[in-house]
């Protein structure tokens, strides 16, 4: 579909039929789908507000691909000048030649600008100021003006959606009112233990030998470290996957053929300390360690948890 045809699409059932096409590659996120699908048809560029392992990703590759237009990343931090993002004349070239627009070299802005793609910006906080006032330039002009090479008009589909994690303000500012004002704003949580089981399904084969049960427990203690009063950020479900692979190499090693064998408890704990440890973020006050810290997660589940449902 091209960029006219998509620009005109975007109105009616065109877009319904979309959103039923990218929902089926999707768990559990068809109201955030449909927010933010409504969102850039409409022509507006979106801030996606939540913690990492939350689809953001996904969605957005899930809208583009169906639209047949590019998604270019780009990581929000200190180094992210605006030279970067816009572009830059190639010295060597410009050393035997001049500074004529075919040395340009573009970055991913004038890309996306020129292709009509998605600029995805993660990490939206970290950027510098002055990065950001260009940013703000081509998302109110739908166009930058670059010396030495010229005026470049974004195409219809082209749009700048930002990223940002709100538990994690070390090393970031606060965005100006000017920003805001040129960005829409989704919130976007944790799915709940179903959908997220569902993920660790389809991510890590979960219908192996004993695979439920141990999707099962290892989306239950991901999802209990992010209510652990230690833990400043907790874990997304991405580590529920990695703890699920991991746990099944471990039983395969082990030669653990059951759920219900003596041995399961233990090696769900052994997998959880190579998964979990380095994605959990502890409160700068707090007096434990990470690993203590899903010792107690991995008690209240297979110790405590079965003792209260144990009969009488």
């Amino acid at each position: 579909m091209s960029s006219d045809a998509i620009a005109t699409a975007d109105q009616g059932h065109h877009l319904a039929d979309s959103r039923r096409r990218i929902a089926a590659r999707i768990v559990g996120r068809e109201r955030e789908l449909e927010l933010t699908l409504a969102a850039v048809a409409a022509g507006r560029d979106i801030i996606l507000e939540g913690p990492p392992g939350t689809s953001k990703t996904t969605m957005l590759s899930a809208i583009t691909q169906e639209w047949g237009i590019p998604l270019l990343f780009v990581e929000g931090n200190a180094d992210l000048t605006p030279a970067k993002i816009v572009g830059h004349h190639n010295p060597a070239r410009v050393l035997r030649e001049d500074y004529s627009p075919e040395n340009f070299v573009p970055g991913p802005l004038v890309e996306a600008m020129e292709q009509g793609g998605f600029l995805y910006i993660e990490e939206f906080n970290r950027a510098p100021e002055d990065t950001l006032n260009t940013l703000l330039t081509a998302m109110a002009d739908r166009s930058i003006a670059i010396p030495r090479v010229g005026r470049i008009e974004a195409k219809p589909t082209f749009r700048v959606i930002a990223s940002m994690n709100p538990y994690d303000n070390v090393g970031t500012t606060r965005l100006s009112t000017s920003v805001h004002d040129r960005l829409n704003r989704l919130a976007i949580d944790y799915q709940d233990a179903e959908a997220e089981e569902q993920i660790v399904h389809l991510r890590a084969d979960a219908d192996r030998p004993f695979g439920e049960n141990l999707a099962r427990d290892a989306v239950a203690v991901t999802r209990a470290t992010r209510t652990h009063p230690d833990v400043r950020q907790g874990s997304s479900v991405r580590g529920a996957i990695d703890t699920t692979l991991v746990a099944r190499q471990l039983a395969e090693l082990r030669e653990i053929r059951s759920a219900a064998a003596e041995e399961y408890a233990e090696t769900v704990y052994d997998a959880m300390i190579v998964a979990l440890s380095g994605r959990i973020h502890l409160d700068e006050a707090a007096e434990t360690t990470p690993e203590r810290v899903l010792r107690e997660i991995w008690e209240d589940r297979f110790i405590l948890e079965p003792a209260k449902a144990a009969p009488g």
